[in-house]
């Protein structure tokens, strides 16, 4: 075994346990931009304590924000004139190379991007396009992706974009973020065969809303829709950031996976967190789900049962999906997530190719996954650089022995100390919670 492969728990016992979630990577990293961009200082409290989190507060402080620690994770942000040159590390995160290029036009002087290798190869063309057309001046290379360098001049002409947003929601939700401050405010026409992850979009449009901007969202269907932010000041305030429902998805898929019952405390009733979701999957493959306001509790079936669900807005619920339909009593089939392959990593080849070496029997179809579970036996869990994928590991090792994961570390992306985590919750004897 070398030295970053991680040996799964392996349990034959029900998983019972209480697992604290940390705060959500997606309304943390909203809250942050939101607070470098508002006419006061603000308190971010809960702040999600993980590598995107991390990168982000790098990027804003590279940028000329001010961001102070005050508890561990508690920080306030006290906004300042955005100035350059800097150069932002955008590591593998999504949020960083979309989110924060459109705030760096309004900054003066060269703001150069660039991340992980593995960044090179996540869609930016999109974003790329519509800063140029919005009055951004942008070199690349040619490649219309990182690493690529914005030269601000302090300010951005906005105004009325059309853009294909079918490789990722996140090219709209960064527009909006910034658009509040661009000369002209800020129309975006969405118009693709598809618009992935809409919840997403949605939870930009609340927060912005929150913060005292006026905007419009005219969502006809996943192919045509329209937003408009008009110029004007953002005010947040102070915020706590909710657990990251995404992240309690794996925990949850404890119980589902080993009959098992799992509680997520603080769940909130009302969200716009995509993960939210979660709830509604497993009630359909088997599972009981109790939202009480202690929390959530999840009471794991005898066996799952398999699935047919459009995942579009859900994506990165998929992976933990796919793990418990493995081990399902039926066939599940996934769809709505041809997108994924531009993720972390390849997600739908990378879920196909790791059940399969588990002895599994999984096919990728054009926009998605079908399973069609088989007995599975231990082997090697790649995790591709992708936390989602490790975490994917974990949940199938529960259930059979000797499964082995590498890179876990790769799950500080959104979640610190997940193998501790995990393996308090698979060792804490059932008595404990009941």
């Amino acid at each position: 075994m070398s030295h970053n492969t991680w040996a799964a728990p392996h349990t034959v016992k029900p998983v019972v346990g209480t697992v604290t979630v940390p705060g959500s990577k997606s309304i943390n990293n909203r809250a942050l931009i939101l607070a470098a961009l508002s006419q006061r200082p603000s308190i971010i409290r809960n702040v999600l304590a993980a590598r995107d989190s991390q990168l982000m507060i790098d990027a804003l402080c590279g940028l000329g924000t001010k961001i102070e620690t005050l508890e561990p994770t508690t920080v306030e942000v006290t906004p300042q004139t955005f100035t350059g040159p800097t150069a932002i590390d955008c590591g593998l995160s999504g949020t960083i190379m979309r989110f924060v290029p459109p705030l760096a036009t309004l900054a003066t002087g060269e703001v150069k991007f660039d991340g992980d290798l593995g960044a090179r190869k996540r869609p930016m063309e999109t974003m790329v396009t519509a800063l140029r057309k919005l009055g951004a001046a942008l070199s690349d290379g040619g490649r219309r992706s990182l690493p690529f360098t914005i030269h601000g001049t302090g300010h951005m002409a906005g105004g009325s974009i059309m853009l294909d947003a079918s490789a990722s929601s996140q090219f709209v939700s960064g527009l909006l973020l910034s658009g509040a401050y661009f000369d002209g405010g800020l129309t975006i026409n969405h118009s693709g065969p598809r618009l992935p992850s809409l919840p997403h979009v949605e939870m930009t449009v609340a927060m912005l809303r929150a913060a005292g901007v006026s905007i419009s969202a005219d969502v006809k269907d996943s192919t045509d829709a329209t937003w408009s932010v008009a110029n004007g000041p953002i005010d947040q305030g102070d915020v706590t950031i909710e657990p990251d429902l995404s992240n309690a998805a794996a925990f949850l898929a404890a119980a589902m996976v080993t009959s098992g019952a799992v509680s997520v405390p603080m769940w909130p009733r009302e969200t716009t967190q995509a993960g939210d979701q979660i709830r509604r999957i497993f009630t359909a493959m088997g599972g009981h789900c109790e939202l009480s306001d202690a929390g959530l509790t999840v009471n794991g079936p005898p066996q799952p049962s398999g699935i047919d669900v459009d995942m579009g807005d859900i994506g990165e619920l998929v992976p933990t999906v796919a793990a418990v339909a493995a081990v399902a009593s039926g066939p599940t089939h996934l769809y709505g997530i041809g997108h994924l392959r531009g993720h972390e990593t390849d997600r739908l080849a990378a879920i196909v190719t790791e059940i399969n070496r588990l002895g599994g029997n999984a096919i990728e179809t054009d926009d998605g996954i079908r399973i069609e579970p088989q007995p599975l036996t231990g082997d090697l869990v790649r995790t591709y650089a992708d936390h989602r994928m490790a975490t994917f590991g974990a949940i199938l090792g529960l259930v059979v022995s000797d499964v082995t994961v590498t890179d876990i570390e790769t799950t500080n992306k959104t979640i610190a100390n997940f193998p501790q985590l995990w393996t308090d919750l698979v060792a804490r004897p059932a008595s404990d919670d009941q």
